[in-house]
């Protein structure tokens, strides 16, 4: 029988974040922690305010932890998610989730279109822009994002346009706020689907989420904005239902996990991850791929898990097992 490994829970703690975002940060935190202590692992909580925090970890035996590594960003450090597992290893440590290299990588939607593309994956019609270009699109509806956010940043209604002169202005604004080109897509107008994966070896998708958007009428609205995730009350959030299991008949089912699959490993997802696609005439389109996605205890990981009979501390144990297969002392266990 497996023994429990020690788990250090890292995590980031932003002191320029609102008084509610931090408590909420903690209380999740906490969460999870107590959950992974039911399932028997000892739990010490460790909170990045700083790059200090990370530094402090040298302190510890590696030999003696798994970091469970929850840590998004290292305040003060822009964009430095990968920054964050990369001193986590560099301090000696196995972690959970994925590499530093495949963190960067999926950061930019264009690189991971197309190295989809390559290998036979559908991903939406697409091309970068640097600043507003007229003449070098021609199909819409479309949908306009920043290059290198995550978390439904920019994504609202004004983000899916109908013509080239809501697409100019689309793009000046996204290049303009924040400071990064603009992917220009097809806007794959069809049903929309979260894909959890786990494991190494073999690759497991779990029951798949559907976000209904049957109670939306406008197709600019069909969208999972930023609000729809994080802001309760707001019309999204309201208006989107999620079906779980998603209703898939069996060659839809399969069809949809060999294709997330082919993208979890093509994208070098590690242990576990999110892939979200779409549904049009038939083809699964991917919009997006997320290693080391949301497992807070109402996001669609923990949610697809607990529809495959798990409980939140068996989902966080079992992806610190997928990270002990690596470690030189518990992978003998």
């Amino acid at each position: 029988m497996r023994l429990p490994e020690p788990v250090l829970l890292v995590y980031n703690l932003d002191g320029t974040w609102e008084e509610t975002a931090r408590e909420e940060v903690l209380r999740e935190t906490r969460r999870l922690g107590s959950a992974l202590e039911l399932e028997g692992h000892r739990v010490r909580e460790v909170p990045v305010r700083g790059e200090e925090d990370l530094q402090a970890l040298s302190v510890l035996d590696p030999s003696e932890w798994i970091v469970f590594n929850w840590c998004e960003a290292i305040p003060g450090l822009p964009r430095s998610e990968a920054e964050a597992a990369r001193r986590i290893g560099g301090a000696g440590f196995v972690y959970t989730g994925a590499a530093p290299e495949a963190l960067v990588f999926c950061e930019d939607k264009g690189r991971v279109r197309d190295l989809l593309g390559e290998r036979g994956v559908p991903v939406p019609e697409g091309a970068l822009f640097e600043a507003p270009e007229r003449g070098r699109w021609r199909r819409f509806p479309a949908i306009v994002k920043a290059l290198r956010e995550h978390c439904s940043a920019g994504i609202t209604a004004e983000a899916v346009v109908t013509n080239e002169k809501e697409l100019l202005e689309r793009v000046d604004f996204v290049v303009s706020t924040w400071r990064q080109p603009a992917l220009v897509e097809e806007f794959i107008d069809g049903r929309e689907f979260r894909a959890v994966l786990w494991g190494n070896g073999p690759v497991e998708m779990l029951p798949a989420v559907e976000m209904d958007y049957s109670d939306i009428g406008r197709l600019q609205d069909r969208l999972c904005t930023f609000e729809a995730k994080f802001v309760p009350g707001s019309f999204h959030y309201t208006a989107i239902r999620t079906l779980l299991p998603a209703p898939l008949d069996p060659a839809e089912l399969e069809t949809l996990e060999g294709i997330s699959r082919e993208a979890y490993r093509a994208t070098g997802c590690r242990d576990y991850a999110r892939i979200d696609l779409r549904l049009r005439d038939g083809v699964f389109y991917v919009l997006d791929v997320n290693p080391n996605a949301d497992i807070s205890a109402d996001a669609s990981v923990a949610c697809s898990a607990e529809a495959a009979g798990y409980s939140y501390g068996a989902l966080g144990s079992r992806i610190v097992s997928f990270a002990a297969a690596r470690h030189p002392i518990f992978r003998g266990r």
